[in-house]
């Protein structure tokens, strides 16, 4: 692989996370860094920490939700989590 073929392909992965994002920020609205906490008290940096620790579960277990892109899903989390770090930091 190429230089340009690796930074294409990065590209690539990365503009898909990003599109997975929005729309899923459109569909449940920013219940990850802004949850309307009904039941749960905890900030946004521990639920996104319990959702990534649920899907590594069903991951290990083999009893994933079928369709699901689970490394897609992590990264997303992943993601999600690094912003809300530095949201803290602020």
């Amino acid at each position: 692989m190429t230089d340009l073929e690796f930074s294409l392909a990065v590209k690539e992965e990365c503009e898909n996370i990003h599109k997975m994002l929005m729309e899923k920020n459109r569909s449940y609205g920013n219940s990850a860094l802004d949850p309307i906490r009904c039941f749960s008290k905890l900030d946004p940096i521990e639920t996104i920490k319990i959702r990534i620790d649920d899907k590594l579960s069903r991951l290990m277990r083999g009893s994933e939700f079928k369709n699901d892109d689970s490394i897609k899903d992590l990264m997303g989390y992943l993601v999600l989590l690094r912003i809300a770090q530095k949201q803290k930091e602020k």
